[in-house]
């Protein structure tokens, strides 16, 4: 470890951290970030898992929120190398009996694939897609006064209501399905209060600036925000764990990209006994287990359309996501599970070899699951592209479990960094003015575990390294 001791520390380097650091080397702080792993990124980095030349991402692949975010906008990182990458179409929902649904960049395109309920859905969504820069930064903040009240009113309104209601609002089952794909994304079940909100978020996105993903996976964001970090004087050590304070070399404030859980441990003798008790009882939601494909070709979607799309949800009708997300929360592993797919290598051709690809799937399953999902994730492709399985030349299978392993800040493998509840929406992790900071005022957290929740946007880590500010003393 370094002989220094800089200004402040940041315990972990996934992009909340790495934001966090660069927001405090741009305000003229010394910044030492510390990462347990071999590598930088938490869960935005890219592997081989499965044969030499096929690159898979480790955990995120697809970015709305990233290229959304206020912040990292704000980032010349292309300069260091990151390149967006846009999918003809952001989404496919395939369908039985039908054309896929399609959100396209295109508001009317997306209208077009959903038959009766075109017209109202074009009407639902055009003002917060001609606002999302707005929005957007309002959203990606804590509670508090937004620079925008109406449209976060409006917004309000909708969003904290359950997804099932909301998807109701259509008469067709493409817009429904649509929709509740989208919510889903909150793994929340879709009758529960607020999983609406996710859903609209990501549609508006969607529309207003794509779901990219980067150029040679999502290592390169990370590698990018790093690049930056250290033309800014910051240094990060990696393969550093840190089990102590008394690990960490700075007499300045630090920063924790890490669950609640873990800074109550790192932490203890440093916070009250009531506090670290409250961040011990913070909920998580369901995990995930994922699969990583290395494949001898594209996969033979039924409807053409979806190849078209650098993002798949296959799940079925609305009722049916509903039933697949109420059995992981309820502990329960569905036998035709809502599946989150990627196709990243038809729109990057640095992922595999030449006329091969890869394939990035996953599925909602109960807490801490040691289940292996593969044969019901394959089926439910199958489904949507007979001749898949024929394409496999290599798997490689991550259960919840394992995933929680991996990471140790995906307890039971919940990659989302806790339930978004009615109760965590808006005091995670626990319920503070300000909910970056604890009752010593040295520690700071900086994870998802925060407001705005999760997802690679950087404004956990933002907003995290404001609060520093606003509380240093020089």
């Amino acid at each position: 470890m370094s002989s220094l001791r800089p200004d402040a520390v940041i315990v972990g380097s996934g992009p909340n951290g790495l934001a966090a650091a660069i927001a405090l080397a741009q305000a003229g702080r010394g910044v030492l970030v510390l990462e347990g792993a071999e590598t930088i990124g938490g869960g935005a980095r890219t592997a081989e898992l499965t044969l030499p030349g096929f690159r898979h991402d480790v955990c995120s692949a697809i970015h709305p929120m990233a290229i959304s975010s206020p912040f990292l906008r704000s980032l010349p990182l292309a300069d260091h190398g990151l390149e967006w990458v846009h999918p003809t179409a952001p989404l496919a929902h395939p369908l039985d009996d039908r054309p896929a649904a399609l959100l396209e960049r295109d508001l009317e395109a997306t209208g077009a694939t959903l038959g009766e309920d075109g017209v109202r859905y074009v009407r639902w969504m055009k003002d917060w897609v001609d606002s999302w820069e707005a929005l957007s930064a309002d959203a990606l903040a804590p509670l508090g006064m937004p620079a925008h009240p109406f449209l976060m009113a409006g917004f309000g309104m909708a969003g904290l209501r359950k997804a099932t209601a909301v998807a109701q609002r259509f008469k067709g089952p493409a817009a429904q399905a649509l929709f509740a794909g989208l919510a889903a994304h909150s793994v929340l079940p879709l009758d529960m209060m607020p999983s609406a909100a996710i859903g609209i978020m990501l549609g508006i996105a969607g529309h207003a600036s794509g779901w990219p993903m980067p150029r040679g996976g999502s290592q390169s964001l990370s590698d990018a925000l790093a690049a930056h970090l250290r033309n800014l004087g910051g240094e990060i050590e990696v393969g550093v764990p840190v089990s102590s304070l008394d690990e960490i070399p700075t007499d300045g404030p630090i920063l924790f990209e890490t669950s609640p859980a873990h800074l109550a441990d790192i932490a203890a003798d440093a916070l009250p006994a009531g506090f670290t008790k409250k961040l011990r009882r913070y909920q998580y939601g369901p995990g995930i287990c994922k699969l990583d494909y290395a494949l001898s070709g594209p996969i033979p979607w039924k409807d053409p359309a979806v190849a078209r799309a650098g993002t798949v949800h296959l799940g079925g009708t609305l009722a049916e996501i509903a039933r697949s997300e109420r059995q992981a929360w309820e502990g329960e592993h569905c036998d035709k599970p809502y599946v989150l797919l990627a196709q990243q290598s038809l729109f990057d051709d640095t992922r595999a070899p030449a006329g091969q690809h890869t394939l990035w799937a996953y599925c909602h399953v109960p807490s801490g699951s040691d289940r292996d999902m593969s044969p019901i994730i394959e089926h439910q492709i199958e489904h949507a592209a007979p001749g898949f399985r024929d394409l496999i030349l290599a798997r490689h299978v991550r259960t919840a479990s394992q995933y929680a392993a991996y990471n140790p800040n995906y307890i039971g493998g919940d990659i989302n960094g806790g339930a978004p509840t009615m109760g965590q929406l808006f005091t995670r992790p626990t319920a503070r003015w300000n909910p970056y900071t604890t009752p010593n005022d040295r520690l700071f957290l900086c994870s998802a575990a925060t407001p705005p929740g999760g997802g690679v946007h950087g404004m956990c880590g933002w907003h995290a390294a404001q609060a520093v500010l606003g509380r240093w003393r020089d």
